[in-house]
């Protein structure tokens, strides 16, 4: 598709974990790589670290930007979905970060933005318009590679996508994907619409009714994912742009 300049804003938990180098440094790949796909197919793009500026910081700086990109990273804290702290795997919270998040989220709704969530940014979508979590995925899962190092993580496996959905638009009716994550959205928020699953029946995708939202619950952004994945959803959303304008 042709092209134009348009910004984008990569919207990220953090870019600062002195506490977890290792995984920190594994994120920053992920989060560099949207970045860098998205300015070498003409968009202006740049990274915000949400738990590091704050809701009104985050929303000022990112006021301009044409689309939005909410990546991976840490759990959302259980609070913002009625759920309960000490489940298997429960980690570090940032929220802060999730507020900030959430705030844009509700920002891009109002306003028609086009928004694509990452993983997290995927159930953070759904949080944000009242839906829930499932908190841990019990027992060997497709969906992560359990007890690797960090780099090795992720799990490749195939999910269905819905027909006639906008992403089946972008990616076909059948994708295969690289995942690494242990919660997934339970309860679906009003407005959404699950458009794919994986062959376990978890929600991989969710798009909005009305608005240009989209979540995926893989990483597109995976040094092993399919190279043309990544590209495929930036350019879905430059048409959703260019719809907008």
């Amino acid at each position: 598709m042709s092209r134009t300049r348009r910004s984008l804003a990569v919207i990220e938990v953090t870019r600062f974990r002195p506490h977890a180098a290792e995984y920190h440094a594994y994120v920053d790949t992920l989060n560099g790589r949207v970045q860098g796909m998205a300015e070498a197919t003409g968009w202006e793009a740049s990274r915000y670290g949400a738990a590091d500026l704050g809701e009104a910081a985050l929303l000022q700086l990112t006021d301009a930007a044409d689309a939005v990109v909410l990546m991976g990273g840490e759990d959302l804290a259980p609070e913002w979905y009625g759920g309960e702290s000490g489940y298997t795997r429960e980690g570090r919270h940032y929220e802060e970060a999730d507020a900030a998040q959430i705030a844009v989220l509700h920002r891009a709704l109002d306003r028609g933005t086009p928004l694509l969530g990452v993983c997290r940014g995927h159930q953070l979508i759904n949080v944000a318009l009242g839906g829930g979590l499932i908190q841990h995925l019990e027992g060997d899962t497709v969906h992560l590679n359990a007890g690797a190092s960090i780099d090795a993580l992720m799990q490749r496996h195939a999910v269905d996508v819905s027909e006639g959905s906008r992403l089946a638009a972008i990616l076909g009716g059948h994708a295969s994907v690289q995942s690494a994550h242990h919660q997934a959205i339970g309860r679906v928020a009003s407005g959404l619409r699950v458009v794919a699953r994986a062959e376990d029946g978890v929600i991989e995708a969710v798009e909005h009714d009305l608005a240009p939202i989209t979540g995926v619950q893989w990483h597109p952004e995976d040094r092993k994912a399919e190279p043309a994945q990544l590209l495929s959803l930036l350019d879905g959303l430059a048409g959703q742009v260019a719809l907008a304008a």
